[in-house]
């Protein structure tokens, strides 16, 4: 018997449709334990504990909110189950996802992140087989660390590390890791492991997966900054919109080739590079990312870090902005929070 703890959050996989408006409802949240229990030939094999420290629509998500998960799941004392499951929206699946797998990097048990992109009484929704995934990876004990099962729409369901997962697709509700490079392959209860060593144990229904990342203790704070600010490239962006006051660094994303505008042809209110010019000034960090560091760059990408960018290589931008948000957190000295940053401490890292 596998004894796991059920953490319900809310989310469309907590939430019921009546009168053309979707919301969160705790009756929801337990329809899904009943579903398993209808529909798993192993649901016996299992004992669901459950907590519901939040019930929101994870639009509505602020980084205090980690903090109050986490905590709550601290408080029941991890160690004393098999596995832990986090029901979650989709909006903001990813940073969620990020802020677990980097505070819990050295964990001993998994904990997974279970979606749903339409409410369970939905035919289409996917939350009830994210769900049973979650389950079948406690009970086969394939890897302890946080991972986000989810399937795409006509698709094999995916296992995801969390570090790795990003928003999902605009006007879809499918996921993908960076790179569309997810841990594993899940279908008929069976676990297809992808770029990692495996060792398989006959007989017990075990699979250990030996990771390839070492993990450390983290010895964090479960404290997020709110004191970053992310901005996304667009043409035609004006800095001269930010009030970089109350702001420790700013996390620029890039376009996908790791590019943002540096001319000043438009006028200095559009450079990238006259903006870190002018957060240097304020004695505020720049950060940019993502972008995989190679042997060749853009010019663009050359004449933003050599005005004083820092470039986050090989993560992606959701990974990079919880990073930063639990570094500024946690550390004050500028070595410190470097060091924080460049150490791949939940397989982050391409």
């Amino acid at each position: 018997m596998k004894n796991i703890l059920v953490v319900f959050t809310g989310g469309t996989i907590g939430s019921i449709a009546t009168e053309g408006t979707i919301n969160t409802a705790s009756s929801a949240s337990y329809q899904l334990l009943e579903l398993f229990q209808q529909h798993c030939q192993n649901s016996q094999q299992v004992s669901f504990s459950t907590i519901q420290p939040l019930q929101m629509l994870s639009e509505n998500l602020g980084p205090c909110v980690w903090q109050t998960l986490i905590n709550a799941i601290e408080a029941m004392q991890p160690e004393r189950y098999d596995g832990i499951i986090i029901t979650h929206g989709t909006d903001t699946l990813a940073y969620t996802a990020a802020a677990l797998s980097f505070y819990f990097n050295a964990i001993k048990i998994p904990v997974l992140l279970v979606a749903s992109d339409y409410p369970l009484s939905d035919p289409r929704a996917n939350g009830l087989v994210n769900f049973m995934c979650a389950v079948e990876f406690i009970l086969q004990n394939i890897q302890a660390g946080v991972f986000v099962p989810y399937r795409n729409q006509q698709q094999t369901l995916q296992v995801h590390k969390a570090s790795r997962l990003t928003c999902s697709l605009q006007l879809s509700g499918d996921f993908f890791s960076i790179q569309d490079k997810s841990a594993m392959r899940y279908e008929n209860q069976i676990f297809d492991m992808l770029g990692y060593q495996k060792h398989r144990v006959l007989g017990d229904n075990r699979a250990i997966l030996e990771a390839s990342e070492t993990t450390v203790q983290h010895g964090l704070k479960a404290d997020f900054s709110g004191r970053i600010l992310m901005i996304k490239p667009y043409p035609g962006l004006n800095y001269a919109n930010f009030n970089l006051e109350d702001i420790d660094a700013v996390l620029h994303d890039l376009y996908h080739s790791g590019t943002a505008c540096a001319s000043t042809q438009w006028g200095e209110n559009y450079s990238l590079a006259e903006f870190i010019k002018r957060c240097g000034e304020q004695k505020i960090k720049v950060y940019l990312a993502p972008s995989i560091n190679s042997v060749n760059a853009y010019q663009t990408t050359l004449a933003l870090i050599e005005q004083g960018a820092e470039m986050i290589w090989n993560m992606s931008i959701e990974a990079a902005y919880v990073k930063l948000m639990l570094a500024y957190g946690n550390f004050s000295d500028e070595l410190q929070i470097m060091a924080f940053i460049e150490k791949d401490i939940a397989g982050e890292h391409l």
